[in-house]
């Protein structure tokens, strides 16, 4: 299992940007596809982008596309979620996962993946 941590989340206004980082301190994940979901009150946990590890590939759910932004830093073991334009209801606990067997090039259920962080918060709201 792989070890996770989320940073970056916050309150922000409508139409303003936060940058999500996911990191390891114990474990090089350069060749693991990672994925960020989020999970809004009463509602599924549900994938938001993914980003492969081999060619650097992305997808992004319909909601986001436009707005959001990842990307990875092999040197610092980092992945990126750049969100702009954010709306109210992008209002969610954001989370970083992973599993071996995780891919892109696949839709996967939040249940498939065994690797999480803790979650952060965002918070869209004047």
């Amino acid at each position: 299992q792989v070890h996770l941590v989320e940073s970056g989340g916050g309150l922000v206004q409508p139409g303003g940007s936060l940058r999500l980082s996911c990191g390891s301190s114990s474990f090089n994940f350069d060749t693991y596809a990672i994925g960020w979901f989020r999970q809004a009150p009463g509602k599924e946990r549900e994938e938001v982008s993914c980003i492969s590890s081999s060619d650097g590939s992305t997808r992004y759910a319909d909601s986001v596309k436009g707005r959001f932004t990842i990307s990875r830093d092999h040197v610092k073991n980092t992945v990126y979620l750049q969100m702009d334009s954010l709306k109210p209801e992008d209002t969610a606990v954001y989370y970083c996962g992973t599993d071996p067997l995780f891919d892109c090039s696949h839709y996967y259920p939040s249940s498939f993946l065994t690797s999480w962080g803790p979650g952060s918060q965002v918070t869209v709201s004047s």
